[in-house]
């Protein structure tokens, strides 16, 4: 089976068809584990578990940060192997080759209750025994014994990073089963104990942010300080692999405009409720606006924000274009009339932009960047402003700091392309920490 090196862990770049088959059918006793970004960071200062990974006959990418950790290094993993996606088709397949599964680890009931629902979603499964993993180090031998007497053929082990890759590792010549497989939080899913993130995020890649969510306390650390030391790791793997510094800057980008995105989504939730609530409340209409807008190479998509005009904005727009107060083909006006009461309030602190973190997410905008334009204003623009659809449009950017609708189109223009031009990761930090200063100043913003 193909592999793909990254950190020094050989991982299965395969797609998951071919990854159970080698699972299942494999020469003699074989070890597989899953490796997400927690594992590289756990592994980075815990050299025994580095050992026992290394160790394991297959090693599963599990997640987003794993991907574009590859695609940064200059290669690319056909799937994301991640353990809870896997259960059931491997279920599946162990049934469809006559071997049974052993479940250990959870807390008391998880297991059994996840193998259950295991055997309710794939008819003629076998399931060899169960087993919390709430044991004491001195019956771990009854443990392996009655794993060796289920006559199980794979061991799916459940006890959290590292504990469940040491234990396997420890006791590894005293189990039977041909597959023992590290997985993590499996039981809990399955089982329904922990709710998994809607479908949409899942196909995403990004169910850490449901998991932040829902666990804020638990899960804080694990992400929001995490994900930052992975994608620093990430960026030195790159150098050491020798890839171009445009292209370590591009993919750091995103992966820095993901975990943000996702991680303020989470922690915003209760805001953006309560400002759609007081939408509702004070308008008729929907709560977010969808208008086109010009992204990156000037393609269009439609950038999201909280309603913050009457719903016939639109249409009243062309009656309003002589009253712009902004030099140039943008049109902006401090006394729009067609601006909400709770609207102005959602200007004046920039709350409207917030949705936006959604379009970020998409890979649509960027944090920092370029404003996106219309399409009428891109189609009035002068040959020079082209030069900033090079660029992937941002939530804020250097206009925005210096002073939003108060600033010129001319003026406006000549900072794009000043940024266009000198895109960096230590530029977006400086755009971004001066980004909460501007908002608070309220400086051009209308």
């Amino acid at each position: 089976m193909n592999t793909f090196t990254l950190f020094d862990l050989p991982l299965v770049n395969a797609q998951r068809s071919t990854a159970i088959e080698a699972l299942l059918a494999g020469p003699g006793q074989r070890v597989a584990h899953f490796v997400n970004a927690h594992c590289v960071n756990i592994a980075a200062r815990h050299k025994s578990y580095a050992r026992t990974l290394r160790a394991a006959e297959y090693l599963l990418p599990d997640g987003s940060g794993i991907s574009l950790a590859a695609r940064l290094s200059g290669g690319r993993l056909r799937e994301n192997l991640n353990g809870t996606d896997l259960f059931l088709p491997l279920c599946r397949a162990a049934a469809a080759h006559g071997k049974s599964v052993y479940l250990l680890g959870a807390a008391p009931g998880v297991a059994s209750i996840a193998a259950r629902r295991a055997k309710q979603s794939v008819p003629g499964l076998s399931i060899a025994g169960t087993q919390h993993g709430y044991f004491k180090p001195a019956e771990a031998d009854a443990v392996i014994e009655d794993i060796n007497a289920s006559g199980a053929d794979i061991l799916l082990v459940a006890m959290g990073v590292p504990l469940q890759e040491l234990w396997i590792e420890t006791h590894r010549d005293r189990l039977k089963p041909s597959l023992l497989m590290g997985v993590g939080a499996q039981f809990d899913f399955h089982s329904g104990r922990i709710s998994r993130a809607p479908q949409p995020l899942r196909r995403l890649g990004c169910e850490w942010i449901w998991r932040l969510a829902i666990e804020p306390r638990r899960m804080a650390r694990r992400y929001l300080v995490g994900n930052p030391l992975f994608i620093a790791r990430a960026l030195r793997h790159a150098a050491r692999a020798g890839i171009s510094q445009a292209t370590r800057r591009g993919t750091v980008k995103r992966m820095v405009d993901i975990v943000s995105s996702g991680a303020a989504l989470a922690v915003f939730l209760p805001v953006f409720l309560g400002i759609a609530a007081g939408i509702r409340a004070t308008s008729d209409g929907p709560v977010l606006f969808r208008q086109t807008r010009v992204g990156q190479n000037g393609k269009t998509f439609g950038m999201l924000k909280f309603r913050s005009m009457y719903p016939d904005a639109e249409a009243r727009r062309a009656d309003l274009l002589a009253q712009s107060e902004r030099e140039g083909v943008c049109f902006k006006a401090k006394a729009d009339p067609r601006v909400t009461p709770i609207g102005r309030v959602l200007r004046r602190y920039s709350l409207d932009e917030l949705p936006q973190l959604l379009n970020v997410f998409w890979g649509q905008m960027s944090l920092v960047g370029p404003r996106p334009a219309l399409p009428e204003e891109v189609a009035a623009y002068p040959d020079e402003a082209y030069g900033r659809l090079a660029a992937k449009p941002g939530v804020t950017g250097l206009w925005q700091i210096a002073g939003r609708a108060d600033i010129g189109f001319d003026r406006m223009i000549f900072m794009d392309l000043a940024y266009v031009r000198s895109q960096s990761f230590l530029l977006d930090l400086a755009i971004l920490a001066l980004t909460g200063r501007a908002v608070v100043s309220g400086r051009g913003a209308y």
